[in-house]
């Protein structure tokens, strides 16, 4: 017996573009598409070239440079024509078609509520707008996924004409009807039942399941779609999207493929989820949640002394796949409560043939707490952790020397930009002065560094901070002690850094030259990602 395969459909272009700080430039789509192409998603969903200028801007180039897509197919998302209109005299429709993709994907009204009070036409005249346009778009050589909006409160209202309207899309000639839980408001069990409905009752289509995540169900209610015999997913491989946003397509594809045994992407890239799906958020600059399951920074992370003991001696005992599987890592988390093996596990990464009794870890555990006793803390900041590891195994040298750093703050503010910052560093003899403007005096710091460091090392170009915390560590007013932790990725690999000082700026500088030098001495030393 064949294994079950499963589609998948990344909207992250179209509906991932409606969440809330989100901005993607016609560059920022091409390697999103790029992206998704090499994880080997089927569809990617690429917006509307009738709704903006910028996703026409995008299909034109698509046709002139096409990116280079493997097995994946570009789609792209329309409405069904309008009321009393002909198809091919349907401006709408004639966009979709002058866009070039191979795939249209429409949506349609289903819901007998919506197609009284938002088209204000006739249930008969709403189903002839979906056959049309359906058969329209196949006639002219592409293949058409049809869409049906709000279908299961639809199918609670009036099942009968939600099931019309989607036989209507196959009387046209859809490749996929795909079943939309618009407002995210739907529960797994009537998920499961309203889907095996469809399948039972459209036997020459595939039937597709599209959720939305307000009531923090979109993963569960696509997989429950799944089970009931959906056999196409659409999601965005970051759960971007509007409100609450779309199933998160990275948890959904590795459940499937890794519980389920149902193939969604070709086995031998499913070891690229992790770092696809941190690009990702990259791209759209975002920071992927640690906690994000399988692909997060933590989500093989073990920290409790009896838990990091257990997966030493069988993984399996508190990991429930091998992090390796879907590209991410294992990590022990140096604590009050990690012992004399798991700084052993960190050092060698360093250095990996030092022994369980050689005295540089005796060396390594004392200045922790020396550091520790300071207001160091290296849980989450594994970065600076390896760099002081370094240092006391006499592994390091500093890849600049810091001549001079001046930063100056303006008030009232001017614009976004409220702080300036002058460096000068010396690397090899020789010097480099540079100055950068920002939104306050770290991010004018964050900007003159690297401006400066990249003449020297242009592989830091791709490195952005992508999170920045402070804490006081002493109640002594404007004199408090403050640690600072700072997170970074080159788009691929996230990792932390950590300073502190009683000066707010000395324990951000702290935390961004090891930022910096972390990725140059992981490079140098060709540490295993």
């Amino acid at each position: 017996m064949s294994r079950r395969s499963v589609e998948i459909l990344d909207t992250t272009l179209r509906d991932g573009a409606q969440a809330e700080g989100i901005s993607f430039s016609v560059n920022d789509k091409f390697q999103v598409v790029e992206t998704l192409a090499a994880l080997g998603v089927r569809y990617i969903e690429a917006g509307n070239p009738g709704s903006n200028p910028k996703d026409r801007a995008f299909y034109n180039r698509f046709q002139t440079e096409p990116p280079k897509m493997d097995q994946s197919l570009l789609a792209a998302f329309g409405s069904t024509r309008r009321k009393h209109t002909d198809v091919a005299q349907d401006p709408g429709l004639r966009d979709l078609l002058d866009a070039g993709t191979p795939v249209i994907v429409l949506f349609g009204k289903v819901w007998d509520l919506e197609v009284r009070d938002i088209l204000k036409c006739s249930h008969k005249e709403n189903i002839a707008m979906i056959r049309e346009s359906v058969a329209w778009c196949c006639s002219q050589g592409r293949e058409v996924i049809f869409d049906a909006e709000h279908y299961f409160e639809a199918s609670l209202a009036n099942e009968e004409y939600a099931l019309r309207c989607l036989e209507a899309a196959c009387e046209g000639g859809a490749s996929v009807v795909c079943l939309c839980d618009t407002n995210g408001a739907s529960m797994p069990e009537l998920i499961s039942e309203k889907t095996r409905k469809a399948v039972d009752t459209l036997t020459d289509v595939r039937v597709g399941i599209h959720c939305h995540n307000d009531a923090g169900l979109a993963v569960a209610n696509s997989i429950a779609g799944v089970l009931a015999g959906a056999s196409h997913v659409q999601g965005t491989l970051n759960g971007i999207g509007e409100r609450c946003g779309n199933a998160n397509l990275s948890t959904i594809i590795a459940n499937l493929q890794l519980k389920y045994d149902i193939s969604c992407i070709p086995e031998d890239r499913l070891d690229q989820l992790t770092p696809l799906t941190r690009k990702m958020a990259d791209v759209a600059n975002l920071t992927l949640p640690n906690g994000e399951p399988y692909v997060g920074l933590s989500a093989f992370s073990h920290k409790g002394g009896m838990h990091v003991d257990g997966v030493k001696k069988n993984p399996i005992t508190f990991e429930h796949i091998d992090p390796r599987t879907v590209g991410n890592n294992r990590r022990f988390l140096l604590s009050e409560v990690s012992g004399r093996s798991a700084v052993l596990d960190i050092i060698r990464k360093v250095k990996p043939d030092i022994g369980r009794d050689a005295p540089e870890v005796g060396q390594v555990l004392q200045k922790l707490k020396e550091m520790e006793h300071q207001g160091y803390q290296y849980e989450g900041a594994e970065a600076s952790l390896a760099l002081l590891i370094c240092k006391e195994l006499g592994l390091y040298q500093p890849f600049f020397k810091l001549e001079k750093l001046r930063i100056a703050s303006e008030q009232p503010r001017s614009g976004t930009v409220s702080a300036y910052a002058f460096i000068k560093i010396f690397v090899d003899g020789v010097g480099e002065a540079t100055a950068a403007e920002g939104e306050g005096p770290v991010n004018a710091m964050d900007q003159a560094l690297k401006r400066a460091m990249q003449v020297f090392y242009p592989e830091l170009t791709h490195v952005r901070l992508t999170d920045y915390k402070v804490r006081v560590l002493t109640a002594e007013a404007t004199a408090s002690q403050v640690r600072t932790l700072i997170e970074s990725t080159d788009g691929r690999q996230i990792w932390n850094t950590v300073g502190v000082s009683n000066d707010i700026l000395e324990a951000s500088w702290q935390a961004l030259v090891d930022s910096l030098e972390y990725q140059l001495m992981r490079r140098q030393l060709a540490w295993e990602d």
